[in-house]
């Protein structure tokens, strides 16, 4: 880890420590977040400091490509590269030639590409502590869709969970998988939360053998409204972007639930770095989904709660779902958002 991410993640950390305050003396009233009624709702944190420069486009379009699809993970493997995986040219890839996931090495030249003719509609995305690099496929069309798909660094396909189309909420079948998280024993947790009424967490062994099933639709403690994303902390615990309840729930291991952060505002990727540097993208406020939110990646402790620092999009104050969905760190500090509806790949530099 470099010094300048040594000093960045401290002051993160520590930082604003005002701004806990005032979310923590928020005192219980009528007014609750939409679709939540289980906290009140906390005052939009739109005006903090943004301490990175925006660069894009940045890296090669990918192979193929004359623009990118609509990106949907952005991360570092182990190896140092930055893997990123998109939706193809028409928004989907069905029928499509383009490889959706890409492999790129740190000056933004891709090195391999893979997966065409696997996918759909490409959506939750991890690369885990060994290098292997995994991906959602969330939406069924007959014959692709509803599969969790493990690939070596290479782009080997070494494990598939669900069955291609079949949307369901059995042991052995998803009805459109959201994100996908591996913890350090190798077992799986996968979201589940764009399709009708199956928004829970499923737990699988590294073999891919089912566990257990927990959540439900709702908006109280445990209950979901689209998990859109899911990454783990230090301390073990797992956090959930439980996105139309506009919150972050946080849980042990086995689904026992321990709390909910709204001061992070409606997540669509949320990604947590060895220092517990939480960063959160929300592509969806601003609009009639979260009013007067801002659109962008507020960055902040996954220890405590505070939230430090802002990177604003640049279409932070429209209506339309716009902004960073996905959102990844490199080793050297520097954050990339996977942006849907405008079809880019960010990079946002730490001002030095």
């Amino acid at each position: 880890m470099t010094r300048f991410k040594r000093t960045f993640a401290a002051i993160v950390i520590g930082a604003v420590t005002s701004i806990v305050a005032v979310v923590a003396a928020c005192e219980p009233g009528p007014d609750t977040a939409p679709g939540s009624d289980s906290a009140p709702a906390v005052e939009p944190l739109n005006d903090l400091p943004n301490p990175y420069e925006r660069i894009e486009p940045w890296a090669e379009l990918p192979p193929g490509a004359v623009q990118w699809g609509q990106v949907t993970g952005v991360e570092q493997g182990p190896d140092g590269n930055l893997y990123v995986m998109h939706r193809c040219f028409e928004g989907a890839c069905a029928d499509r030639p383009e490889d959706p996931i890409v492999k790129y090495d740190m000056s933004g030249r891709p090195l391999a590409s893979w997966g065409a003719g696997l996918f759909n509609y490409p959506h939750g995305f991890h690369v885990d502590f060994e290098g292997n690099v995994w991906a959602t496929d969330a939406r069924g069309n007959g014959e692709l869709g509803h599969q969790v798909f493990k690939f070596s660094p290479d782009g080997e396909l070494l494990l598939t969970l669900g069955q291609a189309g079949v949307g369901g909420l059995g042991p052995d079948v998803f009805n459109e998988p959201t994100d996908v998280l591996v913890l350090p024993g190798g077992d799986i947790l996968v979201t589940e939360g764009h399709g009708d009424g199956n928004d829970r967490v499923v737990r699988f062994n590294s073999e891919g053998d089912f566990l257990e099933s927990w959540g439900e639709p709702g908006s109280g403690p445990g209950q979901f409204r689209t998990p859109h994303a899911i990454a783990r902390d230090s301390q073990g615990r797992i956090f959930i972007g439980d996105r139309a309840n506009n919150r972050i729930q946080i849980f042990l291991e086995d689904g026992t639930f321990l709390e909910e952060w709204k001061q992070f505002s409606r997540p669509s990727g949320i990604f947590i770095d060895e220092d517990d540097t939480i960063y959160v993208a929300d592509s969806e406020s601003w609009g009639p989904d979260n009013p007067g939110w801002k659109k962008g990646i507020r960055i902040g402790s996954a220890r405590d709660g505070s939230v430090s620092w802002f990177i604003e999009d640049i279409e932070s104050m429209t209506d339309p779902h716009s902004g960073a969905e996905a959102v990844g760190v490199d080793s050297e500090g520097n954050v990339y958002g996977g942006v849907v509806r405008r079809r880019m790949l960010e990079k946002h530099v730490p001002v030095r």
